[in-house]
């Protein structure tokens, strides 16, 4: 896996050994962050980074900052040495826990941002609960937005909390939902 655009373009990332995470295709994530582009001013929150591929690929592509939110240990572990590696300390911190306690924490610390991106696995009933407690909007810019990669036969509820579905990119078995926070 690599870095497809910006300014670290064409840097290889470590992916995690097994299956334990499942990385974003190279297709998807040219999609969504093409996509994501004029949203990419305000702070980035990766949830179920896995190797943090989509966050670091957001800020290669100019976003301030990133938090990333892990809880397997090797996916951690990986996506530590990928920030490392690429010299993203300053911009980007790694929480490696479950993605519930990580949103608690963010909003106790009042933190916001600006896109929220959500690959929980697939047969997983967290991504659900994930989505449900970021709709609430509580670590949302004004204007966020929010887009949830799922299996596309597991389609996503249409406006969960303060969100509002603005559109829906499938890749086969693969869709990402994109949603937006009123301003």
């Amino acid at each position: 896996m690599r870095v497809l655009a910006g300014a670290l373009k064409g840097q290889h990332l470590v992916t995690p050994k097994g299956r334990t995470t499942r990385p974003t295709a190279d297709q998807v994530r040219i999609a969504c962050l093409d996509t994501l582009m004029p949203y990419l001013e305000g702070p980035f929150l990766d949830l179920f980074a896995g190797a943090g591929g989509v966050g670091i690929e957001a800020l290669s592509r100019g976003a301030p900052s990133a938090v990333f939110v892990e809880r397997d240990r090797l996916a951690a572990i990986a996506l530590d040495e990928n920030v490392a590696r690429l010299g993203l300390g300053e911009r980007a911190r790694v929480l490696r826990q479950d993605v519930t306690r990580a949103l608690a924490l963010l909003e106790r610390e009042e933190r916001t941002f600006g896109v929220v991106f959500l690959d929980p696995p697939y047969d997983s009933p967290d991504g659900a609960a994930a989505l449900t407690r970021v709709a609430q909007g509580h670590c949302l810019l004004p204007g966020a937005v929010v887009v949830a990669q799922h299996a596309t036969k597991a389609p996503l509820p249409a406006a969960p909390g303060r969100l509002e579905h603005w559109k829906d990119r499938r890749f086969g078995e693969t869709t990402l939902t994109f949603f937006r926070r009123g301003a």
